[in-house]
């Protein structure tokens, strides 16, 4: 369908909603810098255009708006795929999973409050995502696809302790131990350099080493793997 310029916030706005929402509150969050009346005006031309272009898009009523119900989002698709990963009692069929496809950002650029909003809580649910692929597919024996998973965790960010855990477990299942050091120092040092902090007592234990390593020598070996 075409979608005028113009009408690219709104329907990203109803798209990410999902459920009917007011006029009222469409029109404020498009047009915060203006007057009620002006933000008013502002929807309603908006919505003529759109109905102009693509009348099977939106439906209306006196005090709401909505995507038509037979509209497909994807972003819809992609949250029922993250929570059936994090959801240990929900069976998915790993090989339909790419990691990429739980990678990226939502619409990159926009500055809108409520894309902010929403892509912050899609980025923690597909790291979530991410680093539970990585345990499904570890268990079912598919370590490059495991590993794969957690580094796409570990690269959507960097400071995140439990995607490092989710590598170095990886690499001490295949009996990688100096790949497990190795991510461990690179964990070690980019939390002293970036927050002052060293790695959790946790994180620390998987590779058998003191919580505060990065302050000094390096360990000689990884000696054992702990549960998760």
């Amino acid at each position: 369908m075409h979608v005028p310029a113009s009408a690219h916030r709104l329907v990203a706005l109803l798209a990410l909603r999902g459920s009917p929402v007011e006029r009222s509150y469409v029109s404020q969050c498009l047009w915060m810098d203006k007057t009620e009346a002006r933000a008013d005006a502002n929807l309603r031309s908006v919505i003529w255009r759109l109905r102009r272009s693509s009348p099977q898009l939106v439906s209306l009523s006196e005090s709401h708006l909505s995507l038509r119900r037979e509209v497909e989002v994807d972003i819809d698709a992609l949250r029922g795929l993250a929570r059936a990963l994090v959801d240990e009692s929900s069976a998915v069929e790993l090989s339909a999973v790419d990691a990429e496809s739980l990678s990226g950002e939502l619409l990159p650029g926009w500055c809108d409050d409520f894309v902010e909003f929403e892509r912050e809580r899609l980025r923690q649910m597909r790291l979530h995502a991410l680093e539970s692929l990585s345990h499904r597919l570890l268990r079912a024996g598919q370590y490059a696809l495991a590993l794969d998973a957690a580094l796409a965790a570990v690269a959507a960010d960097p400071l995140r302790e439990t995607a490092h855990r989710a590598v170095i477990t990886v690499h001490l299942t295949e009996g990688n131990f100096g790949e497990a050091l190795r991510q461990f120092s690179s964990l070690a040092d980019l939390l002293a350099r970036e927050l002052g902090i060293a790695p959790s007592r946790r994180t620390a234990e998987l590779v058998d080493v003191r919580s505060d390593w990065a302050a000094g020598p390096a360990p000689r070996q990884a000696s054992r793997l702990l549960p998760i």
